[in-house]
């Protein structure tokens, strides 16, 4: 049996339909602009967004591993369970999603921070054979704004549906993105951490 639920083929057919219409939602980041590919038995992932945000709001923000759960959808745990100078192991438990499609997910994450520029982790336990993504912050194409790029391997330890698999994976990135984006702009904004 797949981790994935997938009631019917014909479901999964509407799905890859609403797919084709789906928006996203409004950000004020400029810019922001997320793809997904296929790359074997892997999805490929690549998402960036202009911010007007200082670097240092934007690496507190990415580097918030405990409270990712508050503004991170599809994450409902997040914990540091060590920290060695610039490398922290970070357990995260959750689930993507995707309209009435969903699979667990339960990972332990080696993360490098490279301040200010770069945060990279990769999936070193847990029920995906591989999980990589790469933060790096760069100076934005405008005065006082930081373009924040995200690229990410992910490769479930099952096969991806028919007709929505890359489609599952790419709205669960771009929702997590977006949710990043957001965050980060509430806190440029003047908002506390949630």
């Amino acid at each position: 049996m797949q981790p994935w639920r997938i009631p019917t083929l014909a479901v999964a057919l509407v799905a890859a339909t609403l797919l084709a219409n789906y928006a996203a939602p409004a950000s004020a980041a400029q810019d922001v602009e997320i793809e997904a590919q296929r790359q074997g038995d892997a999805v490929e992932i690549k998402a960036h967004a202009q911010l007007a945000a200082p670097a240092a709001l934007i690496w507190q923000v990415l580097t918030d591993y405990e409270r990712l759960p508050a503004f991170i959808p599809g994450i409902a745990k997040s914990v540091v369970r060590q920290r060695d100078g610039n490398v922290v192991f970070v357990d995260q438990t959750g689930e993507a999603r995707f309209l009435l499609f969903y699979f667990p997910i339960d990972v332990r994450y080696e993360v490098t921070e490279r301040a200010p520029q770069s945060v990279e982790s990769r999936a070193v336990g847990g029920n995906l054979k591989r999980m990589n993504g790469r933060y790096d912050l760069e100076p934005g194409s405008e005065p006082l704004t930081i373009r924040l790029r995200y690229h990410g391997l992910i490769e479930p330890d099952f096969q991806l549906p028919p007709f929505i698999g890359v489609a599952a994976l790419r709205s669960m990135a771009e929702e997590q993105f977006t949710a990043m984006v957001a965050e980060i702009e509430r806190r440029a904004a003047g908002g506390a951490p949630k």
